[in-house]
């Protein structure tokens, strides 16, 4: 079996700040340290290599219980880990404070208990985090019978009562929230943009729930953000920008205007803000999405967008974020020049780029070096997402990059490939049901272009190809093509003859 490598993970993830309390924190106990050995010996392995440890200390005892010696390291780990950041998030401070109220109530020093105890309420309460506010309550109301057995009678029990109810109903409205945006989430995951009438249902369903539709449902600002966030998926799926844009611009401002909220909610606000510059580049508001990138590139030095986790989040939103804006502004030679440092970044990531993220990014970087006039380059990331055996993530992408494919072969040449390529194609729509007007045609365009070997028919042909493909993307329903490639702008560059970034560019100038 092979060795896991957990314990090098979690090893490698530490900063030299958590690496080095974890040294002063193992120097506070007495006798042999035999996992700080253990500790400098993985940290130094660039790759885990267990046949190497065991070879290191082949002469020392320890080493005969590998297993249950790297099992202790990694909770010793934690547990410093745990003690590093106590009061580093709003959920360690509670947690602390729940446990020394849990202690001063055991030593029954009541009077001390009650100062922590309406500290932590406080807390809870600014941060509306009411799981905690929940317990600290419950703790509220034994230390009220303790008072009551003393012959204190000046709380007043209804009060705490009602009190509780609130953070209860609280509770509740938060939970089914985060139901519904789990819902709308599941949605877009799996299929993308809503397509069939099974789609639109279930989008709708979600869109005209109460606590959606209805105004002031939200009983908190966590909710309210919830809220905001789910209405501008639902809006999203449906492809309405603008209002998809408001609902994010609407989070945005809750969580601005309470920045402790927002230090606890880094990730909404990265995800929020990465819809707000998305929304802005289907708008053609560039330089408003610009100026987003740069702030969510600058998160990490805010309060609470500390840590790895976070800044993945950020990295990988704003290289995308930034890819599909050069794209969409005909900036194609810029993305390519940029590509190596996007690539080496994306790689450096590993297992913590999410297999969605790596899909949209190859997606990207195929576009990218399409625009550039790099062909088998754009083919090579092209085919990184053709070849990937995911069947219910983001099944919007595999699809597109199916017409692209064609595409791609077709300037390329490969026509006798493409006839393959063209039923295979044709073959994966009708078994999804997933072909609308521009992807018939698109095809059909495709089967004419490629048997015909006159350049003034083939100029002829595009310019038919470009006016139906006009006239189709006057319905909105017709319109997602060009979320992913611009199949417009590349039948009218061959119609005129000009090159495809060019003809986005002018387009993008027109729109803005």
């Amino acid at each position: 079996m092979k060795p896991s490598t957990e314990l090098h993970d979690l090893i490698k993830s530490l900063t030299k700040s958590e690496k080095r309390f974890f040294k002063l924190h193992s120097a506070l106990q007495s006798g042999p340290k035999n996992y700080l050995r253990l500790f400098e010996a993985i940290d130094k392995q660039p790759v885990y290599d267990e046949d190497a440890l065991k070879l290191q200390f082949a002469k020392e005892i320890f080493i005969k219980h590998l297993p249950s010696e790297k099992n202790h390291l990694y909770k010793l780990i934690l547990k410093a880990l745990r003690a590093y950041h106590a009061e580093g998030s709003v959920s360690g401070i509670l947690k602390q404070e729940i446990k020394n109220i849990e202690i001063l109530y055991q030593k029954a020093l009541y009077a001390e208990c009650n100062k922590l105890l309406h500290r932590a309420k406080r807390i809870a309460k600014e941060n509306e985090r009411f799981y905690y506010l929940f317990e600290l309550l419950n703790w509220e109301k034994m230390l009220l019978e303790e008072a009551y057995e003393s012959g204190e009678f000046t709380k007043d029990l209804d009060a705490l009562i009602e009190e509780e109810r609130e953070v209860i109903e609280k509770l509740r409205n938060l939970a089914a929230y985060h139901i519904l945006y789990s819902k709308i989430n599941y949605v877009f995951r799996s299929g993308g943009y809503v397509r069939t009438e099974e789609e639109h249902a279930m989008v709708e369903e979600i869109s005209e729930h109460q606590l959606i539709k209805g105004k002031n449902t939200a009983l908190s600002r966590r909710a309210a953000t919830i809220c905001f966030y789910t209405q501008g998926f639902c809006q999203w799926a449906k492809r309405d920008w603008r209002t998809s844009l408001e609902k994010f611009l609407r989070v945005k401002q809750i969580l601005d205007e309470n920045p402790l909220i927002k230090a606890d909610l880094p990730k909404r606000y990265v995800r929020t803000l990465h819809y707000i510059i998305n929304g802005q580049i289907e708008l053609m508001e560039l330089d408003a999405a610009r100026a987003n990138i740069a702030l969510m590139r600058a998160l990490p030095e805010e309060p609470g967008f500390s840590g790895i986790s976070i800044a993945t989040q950020v990295y990988v939103a704003g290289t995308i974020c930034e890819l599909r804006l050069l794209d969409r502004s005909g900036e194609h030679a810029q993305a390519v020049e940029m590509a190596p440092e996007f690539i080496a970044g994306m790689e450096a990531l590993g297992e913590r780029l999410h297999k969605e993220y790596a899909l949209e990014f190859q997606w990207c970087m195929a576009c990218a070096y399409f625009g550039a006039g790099q062909v088998n380059k754009s083919l090579a990331w092209l085919n990184k997402v053709l070849n990937d055996n995911e069947t219910t993530l983001r099944q919007d992408i595999f699809t597109y990059a199916r017409l692209f494919n064609l595409v791609v072969h077709y300037e390329l040449g490969n026509y006798d490939l493409l006839a393959y390529i063209v039923r295979s194609t044709q073959r994966f729509l009708d078994k999804r049901q997933r072909a609308n007007g521009v992807e018939v045609v698109l095809i059909d365009g495709i089967k004419k272009l490629a048997r015909t070997t006159d350049a003034a028919q083939k100029r002829e042909l595009f310019k038919i190809l470009h006016a139906q493909l006009a006239e189709l993307l006057n319905d909105p329903n017709e319109q997602l093509v060009l979320k992913y490639f611009d199949v417009l702008a590349w039948a009218e560059a061959h119609a005129t003859g000009e090159a495809f970034s060019d003809v986005v560019r002018r387009r993008a100038l027109r729109s803005a």
